[in-house]
Protein backbone atom coordinates (compact mmCIF):
# COMPACT_ATOMS: atom_id res chain seq x y z
CA UNK A 1 0.00 0.00 0.00
CA UNK A 2 2.80 2.40 0.92
CA UNK A 3 4.66 1.54 -2.27
CA UNK A 4 1.60 2.33 -4.37
CA UNK A 5 1.13 5.61 -2.51
CA UNK A 6 4.74 6.59 -3.12
CA UNK A 7 4.44 5.81 -6.83
CA UNK A 8 1.26 7.87 -7.04
CA UNK A 9 2.96 10.84 -5.35
CA UNK A 10 5.98 10.63 -7.66
CA UNK A 11 3.74 10.50 -10.74
CA UNK A 12 1.76 13.49 -9.51
CA UNK A 13 4.96 15.49 -8.98
CA UNK A 14 6.28 14.57 -12.42
CA UNK A 15 2.98 15.58 -14.01
CA UNK A 16 3.03 18.89 -12.15
CA UNK A 17 6.52 19.66 -13.48
CA UNK A 18 6.11 18.40 -17.04
CA UNK A 19 2.70 19.98 -17.76
CA UNK A 20 3.82 23.64 -17.47
CA UNK A 21 6.96 22.91 -19.47
CA UNK A 22 4.96 21.21 -22.22
CA UNK A 23 2.43 24.03 -22.26
CA UNK A 24 5.23 26.58 -22.41
CA UNK A 25 6.86 24.65 -25.28
CA UNK A 26 3.59 24.55 -27.24
CA UNK A 27 3.05 28.25 -26.58
CA UNK A 28 6.51 29.02 -27.94
CA UNK A 29 5.90 26.79 -30.95
CA UNK A 30 2.63 28.56 -31.72
CA UNK A 31 4.27 31.95 -31.33
CA UNK A 32 7.08 30.91 -33.62
CA UNK A 33 4.74 29.40 -36.21
CA UNK A 34 2.50 32.43 -36.49
CA UNK A 35 4.49 35.63 -35.87
CA UNK A 36 2.64 38.90 -36.25
CA UNK A 37 4.18 40.71 -39.23
CA UNK A 38 5.23 44.28 -38.65
CA UNK A 39 3.21 46.59 -40.84
CA UNK A 40 5.64 49.20 -42.07
CA UNK A 41 4.71 52.83 -42.43
CA UNK A 42 5.19 54.82 -45.63
CA UNK A 43 8.09 56.62 -43.92
CA UNK A 44 9.85 53.31 -43.17
CA UNK A 45 9.41 52.11 -46.75
CA UNK A 46 10.75 55.40 -48.09
CA UNK A 47 13.75 55.29 -45.72
CA UNK A 48 14.71 51.78 -46.83
CA UNK A 49 14.24 52.70 -50.49
CA UNK A 50 16.38 55.82 -50.02
CA UNK A 51 19.29 53.66 -48.87
CA UNK A 52 18.79 51.21 -51.75
CA UNK A 53 18.72 54.04 -54.32
CA UNK A 54 21.83 55.58 -52.73
CA UNK A 55 23.75 52.29 -53.02
CA UNK A 56 22.49 51.63 -56.54
CA UNK A 57 23.70 55.06 -57.68
CA UNK A 58 27.10 54.38 -56.09
CA UNK A 59 27.46 51.12 -58.08
CA UNK A 60 27.14 48.98 -54.95
CA UNK A 61 23.94 47.35 -56.07
CA UNK A 62 21.40 46.02 -53.57
CA UNK A 63 19.84 43.98 -56.39
CA UNK A 64 16.13 44.53 -56.94
CA UNK A 65 14.81 47.57 -55.08
CA UNK A 66 11.94 46.47 -52.86
CA UNK A 67 11.77 48.97 -49.99
CA UNK A 68 13.34 46.57 -47.47
CA UNK A 69 16.62 46.40 -45.56
CA UNK A 70 17.21 43.01 -47.12
CA UNK A 71 20.28 40.75 -47.16
CA UNK A 72 21.86 42.25 -50.26
CA UNK A 73 21.20 45.83 -49.18
CA UNK A 74 23.23 45.16 -46.01
CA UNK A 75 25.98 43.39 -47.99
CA UNK A 76 26.18 46.26 -50.47
CA UNK A 77 26.32 48.79 -47.62
CA UNK A 78 29.18 46.90 -45.91
CA UNK A 79 31.16 46.78 -49.16
CA UNK A 80 30.48 50.45 -49.88
CA UNK A 81 31.90 51.39 -46.46
CA UNK A 82 34.87 49.11 -47.08
CA UNK A 83 35.56 50.87 -50.39
CA UNK A 84 35.85 54.13 -48.46
CA UNK A 85 38.12 52.67 -45.79
CA UNK A 86 35.44 53.04 -43.14
CA UNK A 87 34.71 50.86 -40.13
CA UNK A 88 31.94 48.36 -40.93
CA UNK A 89 29.40 48.47 -38.08
CA UNK A 90 27.67 45.26 -36.95
CA UNK A 91 24.35 44.50 -38.68
CA UNK A 92 21.06 45.61 -37.08
CA UNK A 93 19.77 43.29 -34.32
CA UNK A 94 16.38 42.74 -35.97
CA UNK A 95 15.66 41.65 -39.55
CA UNK A 96 14.50 44.37 -41.93
CA UNK A 97 15.45 47.16 -39.53
CA UNK A 98 17.59 50.20 -40.29
CA UNK A 99 21.37 49.66 -40.12
CA UNK A 100 23.87 52.24 -38.91
CA UNK A 101 23.66 55.05 -41.48
CA UNK A 102 26.17 57.45 -39.94
CA UNK A 103 28.38 59.19 -42.49
CA UNK A 104 26.14 58.44 -45.49
CA UNK A 105 24.97 61.39 -47.59
CA UNK A 106 21.42 60.08 -47.97
CA UNK A 107 20.07 63.61 -48.31
CA UNK A 108 21.39 63.56 -51.88
CA UNK A 109 18.67 61.05 -52.74
CA UNK A 110 15.83 63.53 -53.06
CA UNK A 111 13.18 62.76 -54.05
CA UNK A 112 13.25 59.03 -53.40
CA UNK A 113 10.45 58.41 -55.90
CA UNK A 114 9.62 60.08 -59.19
CA UNK A 115 6.72 59.92 -61.66
CA UNK A 116 7.33 58.14 -64.97
CA UNK A 117 5.08 58.32 -68.03
CA UNK A 118 4.77 55.28 -70.31
CA UNK A 119 5.98 56.19 -73.83
CA UNK A 120 5.68 54.88 -77.38
CA UNK A 121 9.26 53.58 -77.12
CA UNK A 122 8.21 51.41 -74.18
CA UNK A 123 5.43 49.81 -76.17
CA UNK A 124 7.83 48.86 -78.98
CA UNK A 125 9.67 46.53 -76.59
CA UNK A 126 6.57 44.47 -75.74
CA UNK A 127 5.69 41.12 -77.29
CA UNK A 128 3.84 37.83 -76.69
CA UNK A 129 6.37 36.03 -74.49
CA UNK A 130 5.16 33.17 -72.25
CA UNK A 131 5.76 33.72 -68.51
CA UNK A 132 8.28 31.61 -66.62
CA UNK A 133 11.56 29.98 -67.57
CA UNK A 134 13.16 26.57 -67.94
CA UNK A 135 12.18 23.47 -69.88
CA UNK A 136 8.45 24.12 -69.68
CA UNK A 137 8.52 27.37 -71.64
CA UNK A 138 11.73 26.95 -73.68
CA UNK A 139 9.95 25.27 -76.65
CA UNK A 140 7.45 28.13 -76.86
CA UNK A 141 10.19 30.75 -76.58
CA UNK A 142 12.20 29.02 -79.32
CA UNK A 143 9.34 29.64 -81.78
CA UNK A 144 9.57 33.42 -81.33
CA UNK A 145 11.73 35.73 -83.51
CA UNK A 146 12.75 37.73 -80.43
CA UNK A 147 12.20 37.68 -76.65
CA UNK A 148 11.05 41.19 -75.65
CA UNK A 149 9.23 42.17 -72.45
CA UNK A 150 5.87 40.45 -72.02
CA UNK A 151 4.14 43.57 -70.67
CA UNK A 152 4.77 47.20 -69.76
CA UNK A 153 4.90 46.48 -66.01
CA UNK A 154 7.83 44.08 -66.51
CA UNK A 155 9.64 46.65 -68.61
CA UNK A 156 9.08 49.57 -66.22
CA UNK A 157 10.13 47.49 -63.20
CA UNK A 158 13.40 46.52 -64.91
CA UNK A 159 13.96 50.05 -66.18
CA UNK A 160 13.91 51.34 -62.60
CA UNK A 161 15.72 48.35 -61.01
CA UNK A 162 12.80 47.30 -58.86
CA UNK A 163 10.64 44.36 -57.93
CA UNK A 164 7.41 44.07 -59.94
CA UNK A 165 5.51 43.46 -56.70
CA UNK A 166 7.03 46.62 -55.23
CA UNK A 167 6.03 48.55 -58.35
CA UNK A 168 2.45 47.44 -57.68
CA UNK A 169 2.69 48.53 -54.04
CA UNK A 170 3.89 51.98 -55.11
CA UNK A 171 0.91 52.32 -57.45
CA UNK A 172 -2.06 50.79 -55.63
CA UNK A 173 -4.61 52.69 -57.72
CA UNK A 174 -3.47 51.18 -61.00
CA UNK A 175 -5.65 48.32 -62.19
CA UNK A 176 -5.17 46.37 -65.38
CA UNK A 177 -2.14 46.49 -67.71
CA UNK A 178 -0.20 49.74 -68.09
CA UNK A 179 -0.78 51.62 -71.33
CA UNK A 180 0.53 54.61 -73.26
CA UNK A 181 0.43 57.82 -71.20
CA UNK A 182 -0.02 56.13 -67.82
CA UNK A 183 1.97 57.68 -64.98
CA UNK A 184 3.58 55.46 -62.38
CA UNK A 185 5.60 56.09 -59.23
CA UNK A 186 9.09 54.56 -59.44
CA UNK A 187 12.43 54.64 -57.53
CA UNK A 188 14.68 57.55 -58.51
CA UNK A 189 17.56 55.56 -60.04
CA UNK A 190 19.34 55.99 -63.36
CA UNK A 191 16.96 54.20 -65.76
CA UNK A 192 18.08 51.04 -67.53
CA UNK A 193 17.33 51.64 -71.21
CA UNK A 194 17.07 48.54 -73.38
CA UNK A 195 17.82 50.50 -76.55
CA UNK A 196 21.05 51.79 -74.97
CA UNK A 197 22.40 48.22 -74.84
CA UNK A 198 22.77 48.28 -78.62
CA UNK A 199 24.88 51.44 -78.36
CA UNK A 200 26.94 50.20 -75.41
CA UNK A 201 30.67 50.31 -76.12
CA UNK A 202 32.26 47.67 -73.90
CA UNK A 203 36.00 47.31 -73.70
CA UNK A 204 36.12 44.23 -75.95
CA UNK A 205 33.06 43.36 -77.99
CA UNK A 206 32.67 39.92 -79.55
CA UNK A 207 30.40 38.72 -82.34
CA UNK A 208 29.07 35.20 -81.78
CA UNK A 209 26.22 33.22 -83.33
CA UNK A 210 25.68 31.45 -80.00
CA UNK A 211 27.11 33.15 -76.92
CA UNK A 212 27.55 29.98 -74.85
CA UNK A 213 29.08 27.95 -77.71
CA UNK A 214 32.45 29.69 -78.11
CA UNK A 215 35.31 27.19 -77.90
CA UNK A 216 37.69 26.99 -74.99
CA UNK A 217 40.59 29.41 -74.99
CA UNK A 218 43.88 27.50 -74.59
CA UNK A 219 44.64 29.72 -71.63
CA UNK A 220 41.80 28.01 -69.77
CA UNK A 221 43.95 24.91 -69.31
CA UNK A 222 45.99 26.73 -66.69
CA UNK A 223 45.45 29.74 -64.50
CA UNK A 224 46.23 32.93 -66.39
CA UNK A 225 49.21 34.96 -65.37
CA UNK A 226 48.46 38.27 -63.75
CA UNK A 227 49.51 41.16 -65.92
CA UNK A 228 51.14 44.13 -64.29
CA UNK A 229 49.50 46.38 -66.88
CA UNK A 230 45.95 45.29 -65.98
CA UNK A 231 44.96 46.47 -62.51
CA UNK A 232 41.19 45.96 -62.79
CA UNK A 233 39.81 42.55 -61.87
CA UNK A 234 36.50 40.86 -61.11
CA UNK A 235 36.19 38.70 -58.01
CA UNK A 236 33.21 36.46 -57.37
CA UNK A 237 32.56 34.97 -53.94
CA UNK A 238 30.20 32.05 -54.53
CA UNK A 239 29.77 31.72 -50.77
CA UNK A 240 28.13 35.11 -50.37
CA UNK A 241 26.71 35.53 -53.90
CA UNK A 242 28.51 38.83 -54.44
CA UNK A 243 30.67 40.02 -57.34
CA UNK A 244 33.19 42.80 -56.79
CA UNK A 245 35.09 44.97 -59.24
CA UNK A 246 38.57 45.81 -57.96
CA UNK A 247 41.06 48.41 -59.10
CA UNK A 248 44.55 47.89 -57.67
CA UNK A 249 43.02 45.61 -55.00
CA UNK A 250 40.49 48.26 -53.93
CA UNK A 251 36.83 47.43 -54.40
CA UNK A 252 35.05 50.05 -56.54
CA UNK A 253 31.75 48.34 -57.39
CA UNK A 254 29.73 45.33 -56.27
CA UNK A 255 26.70 43.43 -57.53
CA UNK A 256 24.66 40.47 -56.20
CA UNK A 257 24.86 37.32 -58.31
CA UNK A 258 23.40 33.86 -58.70
CA UNK A 259 25.98 31.07 -58.99
CA UNK A 260 25.97 27.34 -59.77
CA UNK A 261 24.38 24.54 -57.77
CA UNK A 262 26.09 21.51 -56.20
CA UNK A 263 25.39 19.58 -59.42
CA UNK A 264 26.60 22.32 -61.79
CA UNK A 265 29.14 24.29 -59.81
CA UNK A 266 30.58 27.61 -60.88
CA UNK A 267 34.22 26.75 -61.73
CA UNK A 268 36.54 27.92 -58.95
CA UNK A 269 39.82 29.48 -60.04
CA UNK A 270 41.31 32.28 -62.10
CA UNK A 271 39.89 32.97 -65.56
CA UNK A 272 40.22 35.65 -68.19
CA UNK A 273 37.58 37.77 -69.87
CA UNK A 274 37.52 36.93 -73.59
CA UNK A 275 35.06 39.61 -74.60
CA UNK A 276 31.45 40.77 -74.46
CA UNK A 277 28.42 39.81 -76.56
CA UNK A 278 25.48 42.24 -76.68
CA UNK A 279 21.92 40.89 -77.05
CA UNK A 280 23.13 37.25 -77.16
CA UNK A 281 21.45 34.26 -78.78
CA UNK A 282 21.40 31.24 -76.47
CA UNK A 283 21.70 27.51 -77.20
CA UNK A 284 19.29 25.89 -74.75
CA UNK A 285 20.36 22.31 -74.07
CA UNK A 286 18.62 20.82 -71.03
CA UNK A 287 21.09 17.96 -70.70
CA UNK A 288 24.06 20.31 -70.94
CA UNK A 289 22.56 22.67 -68.38
CA UNK A 290 21.71 20.01 -65.83
CA UNK A 291 24.51 17.46 -66.26
CA UNK A 292 27.18 19.24 -68.26
CA UNK A 293 26.74 16.79 -71.17
CA UNK A 294 26.17 18.23 -74.63
CA UNK A 295 23.24 16.66 -76.54
CA UNK A 296 21.60 16.89 -79.96
CA UNK A 297 18.28 17.84 -78.39
CA UNK A 298 18.59 21.61 -78.09
CA UNK A 299 16.71 24.83 -78.83
CA UNK A 300 17.88 28.21 -80.09
CA UNK A 301 16.50 31.15 -78.09
CA UNK A 302 16.65 34.52 -79.82
CA UNK A 303 17.87 37.81 -78.24
CA UNK A 304 15.87 39.97 -75.87
CA UNK A 305 15.44 40.80 -72.17
CA UNK A 306 13.45 37.57 -71.70
CA UNK A 307 16.30 35.44 -73.01
CA UNK A 308 17.61 33.21 -70.14
CA UNK A 309 21.03 34.91 -70.35
CA UNK A 310 19.57 38.42 -70.54
CA UNK A 311 21.01 41.21 -72.64
CA UNK A 312 24.79 40.74 -72.10
CA UNK A 313 27.13 37.74 -72.15
CA UNK A 314 30.68 38.29 -70.78
CA UNK A 315 32.62 35.34 -72.15
CA UNK A 316 35.32 33.69 -70.02
CA UNK A 317 38.03 31.40 -71.35
CA UNK A 318 35.99 28.36 -70.35
CA UNK A 319 33.48 26.99 -72.85
CA UNK A 320 29.85 27.47 -71.86
CA UNK A 321 30.72 29.57 -68.79
CA UNK A 322 30.11 33.30 -68.70
CA UNK A 323 28.87 36.23 -66.67
CA UNK A 324 25.46 37.21 -67.99
CA UNK A 325 22.07 38.82 -67.44
CA UNK A 326 18.75 37.14 -66.67
CA UNK A 327 15.07 37.07 -67.51
CA UNK A 328 14.20 36.67 -63.81
CA UNK A 329 15.84 39.41 -61.71
CA UNK A 330 13.79 38.41 -58.66
CA UNK A 331 15.84 35.20 -58.37
CA UNK A 332 19.27 36.86 -58.19
CA UNK A 333 21.13 35.69 -55.11
CA UNK A 334 18.39 33.21 -54.22
CA UNK A 335 18.20 30.53 -56.90
CA UNK A 336 21.03 28.65 -58.60
CA UNK A 337 22.46 28.80 -62.10
CA UNK A 338 23.85 26.04 -64.31
CA UNK A 339 27.44 27.05 -63.53
CA UNK A 340 27.47 30.59 -64.93
CA UNK A 341 27.44 33.83 -62.95
CA UNK A 342 24.10 35.59 -63.33
CA UNK A 343 23.24 39.26 -62.65
CA UNK A 344 20.19 41.46 -63.14
CA UNK A 345 20.17 43.06 -66.61
CA UNK A 346 20.65 46.56 -65.19
CA UNK A 347 23.74 45.36 -63.28
CA UNK A 348 25.34 43.29 -66.06
CA UNK A 349 25.23 46.32 -68.39
CA UNK A 350 27.08 48.42 -65.81
CA UNK A 351 29.62 45.63 -65.27
CA UNK A 352 30.14 45.28 -69.05
CA UNK A 353 31.17 48.91 -69.24
CA UNK A 354 33.95 48.28 -66.72
CA UNK A 355 35.65 45.11 -67.98
CA UNK A 356 37.84 44.41 -70.99
CA UNK A 357 39.51 41.48 -72.68
CA UNK A 358 42.22 39.80 -70.62
CA UNK A 359 40.84 41.14 -67.34
CA UNK A 360 41.15 38.62 -64.54
CA UNK A 361 37.98 36.97 -63.20
CA UNK A 362 38.64 35.18 -59.93
CA UNK A 363 36.02 32.80 -58.53
CA UNK A 364 36.44 31.69 -54.94
CA UNK A 365 34.33 29.71 -52.49
CA UNK A 366 36.17 30.48 -49.26
CA UNK A 367 36.62 34.23 -49.21
CA UNK A 368 40.11 34.98 -47.93
CA UNK A 369 42.93 32.48 -48.11
CA UNK A 370 44.66 31.32 -44.93
CA UNK A 371 47.70 33.44 -45.77
CA UNK A 372 45.52 36.54 -46.18
CA UNK A 373 43.71 35.76 -42.93
CA UNK A 374 47.03 35.55 -41.09
CA UNK A 375 48.17 38.87 -42.56
CA UNK A 376 44.88 40.51 -41.66
CA UNK A 377 45.06 39.16 -38.11
CA UNK A 378 48.52 40.64 -37.57
CA UNK A 379 47.41 44.03 -38.86
CA UNK A 380 44.27 43.99 -36.75
CA UNK A 381 46.07 42.93 -33.58
CA UNK A 382 48.42 45.88 -33.99
CA UNK A 383 45.55 48.37 -34.23
CA UNK A 384 42.77 47.24 -31.92
CA UNK A 385 42.98 48.31 -28.29
CA UNK A 386 40.09 46.54 -26.59
CA UNK A 387 41.32 42.99 -27.17
CA UNK A 388 40.02 41.60 -23.87
CA UNK A 389 36.42 41.69 -25.15
CA UNK A 390 37.09 38.55 -27.23
CA UNK A 391 35.61 35.96 -24.87
CA UNK A 392 33.46 33.74 -27.09
CA UNK A 393 32.77 32.68 -30.66
CA UNK A 394 30.12 35.38 -30.98
CA UNK A 395 32.39 38.14 -29.77
CA UNK A 396 35.11 36.84 -32.08
CA UNK A 397 32.74 37.23 -35.03
CA UNK A 398 31.80 40.75 -33.93
CA UNK A 399 35.49 41.56 -33.47
CA UNK A 400 36.40 40.41 -36.99
CA UNK A 401 33.49 42.41 -38.41
CA UNK A 402 34.34 45.59 -36.57
CA UNK A 403 37.94 45.60 -37.75
CA UNK A 404 37.56 44.23 -41.30
CA UNK A 405 38.21 47.65 -42.80
CA UNK A 406 41.67 47.76 -41.15
CA UNK A 407 42.91 44.87 -43.25
CA UNK A 408 45.47 45.78 -45.89
CA UNK A 409 44.11 43.09 -48.23
CA UNK A 410 40.67 43.00 -49.89
CA UNK A 411 38.06 41.63 -47.50
CA UNK A 412 36.42 39.24 -49.96
CA UNK A 413 33.09 39.91 -48.31
CA UNK A 414 34.14 38.89 -44.80
CA UNK A 415 31.00 40.51 -43.39
CA UNK A 416 28.74 37.78 -44.75
CA UNK A 417 31.19 34.99 -44.07
CA UNK A 418 31.34 35.97 -40.40
CA UNK A 419 27.56 35.82 -40.15
CA UNK A 420 27.61 32.29 -41.59
CA UNK A 421 30.26 31.20 -39.06
CA UNK A 422 28.35 31.98 -35.87
CA UNK A 423 27.38 28.39 -35.21
CA UNK A 424 30.62 26.96 -36.52
CA UNK A 425 32.79 25.27 -33.91
CA UNK A 426 35.86 26.33 -35.89
CA UNK A 427 34.98 29.91 -35.02
CA UNK A 428 35.10 29.06 -31.34
CA UNK A 429 38.51 27.44 -31.81
CA UNK A 430 39.63 30.56 -33.66
CA UNK A 431 38.51 32.73 -30.76
CA UNK A 432 40.47 30.63 -28.27
CA UNK A 433 43.54 30.64 -30.50
CA UNK A 434 43.38 34.39 -31.00
CA UNK A 435 43.04 35.00 -27.25
CA UNK A 436 46.12 32.86 -26.64
CA UNK A 437 48.02 34.83 -29.31
CA UNK A 438 46.98 38.12 -27.76
CA UNK A 439 48.00 36.99 -24.26
CA UNK A 440 51.38 35.91 -25.64
CA UNK A 441 51.95 39.29 -27.29
CA UNK A 442 50.98 41.20 -24.13
CA UNK A 443 53.50 39.24 -22.07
Amino acid sequence: MRTSLRIAIVLALVAAIVSPLTAKKHTRARAKASPTPHKRSDAEIEAATRLQVFLDRANFSPGKIDGHYNEFTLKALALYRESRGELVPPPPPKPDSAPDLNGLDLAGVNPVFIQYTVTDADLKNIGPVPPGSGALVAPEKAKLPALPYRDVAQEVAEKFHCDQKFLGELNPGKSGPLKLGDQVRVPNVEPFELDAVKNLKPGSELTADLANEMSDDPAAQSAPEKSTAVTTSVKVDVKTNMLGVFEAEKIVAAYPVTVGSDQTRTPIGDWKVRGIVKMPTFRYDEQMLNRGERSRNFLILKPGPNNPVGVIWIALNKRGIGIHGTDEPDTIGKGVSHGCIRLANWDIVRLAGRVKQEYLCQCTRKGRTKKEEATCASVVLARVENIRTIRSAKSFVRFRRSVSSFCILPSYFMESRAANCRRDEATARGARGLRSEVRGQKK
